[in-house]
C-alpha cells in the first residue's frame, strides 16, 4: 500500500500518474499494488524524485499475504487482487 500527502498540485499529478500506471487507487491518495522487490524499488525511486521532502509525505506499507487476506473495510470498494496474468 502506498499513500501520499503532497502539497503542490503539479507534483501531486505527476505522482498520481506514476502510481496509476502501477497500482490501483483505493482512496484519493491511497494506492494498492503487487510488486517484485525490483519493481517496488523502481517505483519508489521514481516517486521520491518527484516529491519535496520538506513539505510532502510519501509512505509505503508492505502487506504480507496473510495480512491482505484478512483486510476488512466498510463502505464502497473491493479487495485489490493480483492479476492472474499480465498483458505486455
Amino acid at each position: 500500500m502506498i499513500c501520499y500527502d503532497i502539497d503542490d498540485d503539479s507534483t501531486r499529478r505527476r505522482a498520481e500518474k506514476l502510481l496509476l500506471n502501477h497500482t490501483r487507487r483505493v482512496q484519493e491518495s491511497v494506492f494498492e499494488g503487487y510488486f517484485t522487490s525490483l519493481q517496488l524499488q523502481h517505483l519508489r525511486n521514481a516517486l521520491t524524485q518527484e516529491i519535496d521532502n520538506t513539505t510532502d509525505s510519501l509512505r509505503f506499507y508492505p502487506l504480507c499475504s496473510w495480512c491482505s487476506k484478512t483486510m476488512h473495510w466498510q463502505g464502497t470498494g473491493m479487495r485489490t487482487e493480483d492479476a492472474a496474468y499480465y498483458v505486455v
